[in-house]
């Protein structure tokens, strides 16, 4: 599945997508034509304003058999043709992703690292080059009382982060981030069936 950028489109702050600079448009022809898993709906989205000059935003979210979101999460991709000391680069990416977990994951001390090695992993795992990472994990228990409808218990992981891309051509980060949320999600690895419970 992709989604395109119409030569019209004003997802970029600022100019048309097709009147950016050529390092911005390739990001974006790269970042919305990439495959992803049928699991996967990546849409545009409204990117947030005057954190760079030019900006695009996808929404991605992880949709089970019956129609169920399993996780979500935006990727937003931020230019700037000067650089940024920040970003040590061009090109920044900053992602949000978030799922509800299991119960027992809800105790482990170490889901936070867990949940950070969800993203590092995907990246290195697709081999999409990057740099100057940093962001944050949050891990929520929720305990419902009274007449409240709902699981008693419920825990979900929410993940800030950005980093810099080495390259104009975002193909393997978007494929980096929809593995992150599908490890959110609980689904096996593409290509590989889970067994039934029980």
């Amino acid at each position: 599945m992709s989604v395109t950028v119409t030569e019209g489109d004003d997802a970029a702050t600022g100019p048309s997508v097709a009147a950016a600079p050529e390092t911005f448009r390739r990001a974006v022809e790269t970042l919305t034509a990439a495959p992803v898993r049928r699991e996967v709906r990546v849409e545009p989205l409204r990117p947030p304003q005057r954190l760079a000059p030019y900006s695009y935003a996808v929404s991605a979210e992880i949709i089970d058999a019956d129609g169920k979101d399993l996780a979500t999460g935006r990727l937003v991709l931020l230019h700037d043709p000067d650089g940024h000391e920040a970003w040590d680069g061009v090109l920044r990416l900053v992602a949000y992703a978030s799922a509800d977990l299991d119960e027992d994951m809800g105790v482990d001390p170490m889901l936070p690292v867990v949940g950070w090695s969800w993203l590092t992993d995907a990246l290195e795992e697709r081999e999409a080059p990057y740099r100057a990472a940093g962001g944050t994990v949050t891990q929520t228990t929720s305990t419902r009382f009274g007449d409240v409808h709902g699981p008693r218990t419920s825990v979900s992981i929410e993940l800030r982060a950005s980093w810099t891309a080495d390259t104009s051509d975002l193909t393997s980060h978007l494929l980096a981030f929809a593995d992150l949320l599908c490890t959110a999600a609980g689904l096996p690895p593409e290509g590989v069936t889970a067994l039934p419970r029980g």
